[in-house]
């Protein structure tokens, strides 16, 4: 499910900016050149984060790049309201005024619209991101997994999962050797294999790191 939402921001993006480019090559720098200039600075944001999120896959990395990207997009579709408005593109007939020249006004309303109602649904999928990260992040959180915000995305399980499904990467199981051994985490507790006809003595680990386990022959 995230991929497939990653996949969609990011093909969504891609088409805002190529009409705000479009938009830069017909109006700059003289001709609506404010709205044209923050137009392009949303979905490059965009981009550049889900290049990072590739190299830093932490859900606090991610949260605060949607928190940020999330206030991009509503700003751009704010603005875009507020320059194209309730304008009815079917009617019009007139040309708009570019830097080289003129373009219809029709296809300029048309291409406005579709930016606004994309920006719109961009911020609509990041608050999204946002919130289900949060959530996801901190259920990890309270079965244990106290480092969930700095661990890998992947460890987070989707909704009906446990923590680390499908693999624990982050809190390996350390097999037993000559009896002794070190405990792993699991669902928020600490599992220790005990050996047939032998008793377990758990000392405290250092500067509240794991617990030493030492099995002991009875």
């Amino acid at each position: 499910m995230r991929r497939i939402g990653y996949i969609s921001a990011f093909l969504l993006s891609a088409a805002v900016l190529g009409l705000s480019a479009n938009f830069a090559r017909l109006f700059l720098p003289h001709i609506n050149r404010d709205f044209v200039i923050f137009a392009l600075i949303p979905p490059s944001a965009t981009i550049f984060a889900f290049l990072w999120i590739m190299q830093f896959s932490q859900p606090i990395v991610e949260v605060t790049l949607h928190f940020i990207v999330g206030v991009l997009w509503l700003a751009l579709g704010a603005w875009s309201a507020d320059v194209i408005g309730y304008q009815q593109c079917y009617p019009l007939q007139t040309q708009q005024p570019t830097t080289k020249g003129s373009i219809s006004s029709r296809s300029y309303c048309y291409q406005m619209k579709v930016t606004e109602a994309l920006s719109w649904t961009l911020f609509v999928l990041f608050v999204f991101f946002f919130f289900i990260l949060i959530t996801l992040t901190s259920r990890a959180v309270i079965c244990g997994r106290y480092y969930a915000w700095r661990e890998h995305i992947s460890q987070l399980g989707w909704f009906g999962e446990f923590p680390g499904y499908p693999t624990e990467a982050i809190y390996p199981r350390t097999p037993m050797y000559g009896g002794y051994g070190q405990p792993y985490p699991m669902m928020g507790a600490y599992h220790v294999q005990q050996m047939p006809g032998h008793s377990v003595v758990v000392q405290p680990g250092v500067n509240g790191g794991q617990p030493m386990v030492t099995q002991m022959p009875v």
